[in-house]
Parts: C-alpha cells; structure tokens; sequence
C-alpha cells in the first residue's frame, strides 16, 4: 500500500476503530498518523497489571489535563475532548498490553470499552481516532491495510 492510500485509510473516520498493528509497520503508521496532522501518542503498558498503572501511563503519555480524575469516566472525558492537543485526528499505538490482558482482562476489556465510545464519538463528527495494540488478542482485527 502506498503512503498515500495510507493516508487516506487514517483520515478516514468510519474505518476507525481497534486494531492489532504489527510492530514492523508501527513506524510507517506513526510516520503516516504523523503526517496527517494526527497526534500520535507511542507508548508501551509493559508492567501494567492493572487500570491504576495503565490510566497513569495514559495520563502521562498523552499529557492528560490536572483535572483528569484518574478512573474511566475521566479517560473518556479526556478522550473526546483533547483541546489541550487539537489535531486533524488521534492515534495511540499501545505496546506492551499483554501484561494488563492476562492479569487484569476485565480491566482490559473496560479499557477497550472506553477507547471504542471515544473512537464512536469522534466518528460521530467525521473525527478519526485510532487505537493500535501490538499484541493479537481476541476480536481484535489486524489493520485493514495489513490483513
């Protein structure tokens, strides 16, 4: 796939979503999100064994606001909000969640509950937001482009 049809993939809110994003295409997804004008946030969860870690590691790396509560109804509200980092779109390219999935799966799955109602709200307003895990867990599809 040429930069250019990636490109187009990435501003294309109604294919946004979850993804499993293998790691020897993150640089050209993160060069491509870059690109586009996204904020791309990279960052690995390696060590996360629970959503307290895991809302920690996203308040730091996505440069959350002091008024981010540190639980998911604030992640939510700091995901459709994110006036503190305007952007043509939003990607996160998560490394490392195999630890949070096996120890915390219910914590896992909330996580991922949370990241799809950004991602829908966003797509609302013809707004992409990406999320991409390194690891292949269960219903997580392969970006499209990759499959």
């Amino acid at each position: 796939m040429s930069q250019n049809d990636l490109l187009t993939l990435l501003e294309d809110s109604t294919q946004a979503g979850i993804y499993h994003l293998p790691a020897n295409v993150r640089g050209l997804v993160k060069a491509a999100a870059e690109a586009a004008g996204f904020a791309c946030f990279a960052f690995s969860l390696r060590d996360c064994r629970g959503l307290d870690k895991v809302l920690a590691q996203l308040a730091y790396h996505l440069d959350f606001p002091e008024w981010f509560g540190h639980n998911l109804d604030a992640l939510k509200d700091c995901l459709t909000d994110f006036s503190w980092c305007e952007a043509a779109g939003y990607a996160l390219i998560i490394a490392d969640a195999e630890t949070l999935q096996a120890d915390d799966p219910d914590g896992f799955d909330a996580l991922n509950k949370v990241f799809a109602a950004a991602i829908a709200e966003w797509r609302s307003q013809n707004f992409p937001m990406w999320v991409f895990y390194g690891l292949r867990a269960n219903g997580l599809a392969t970006f499209p482009t990759l499959a």
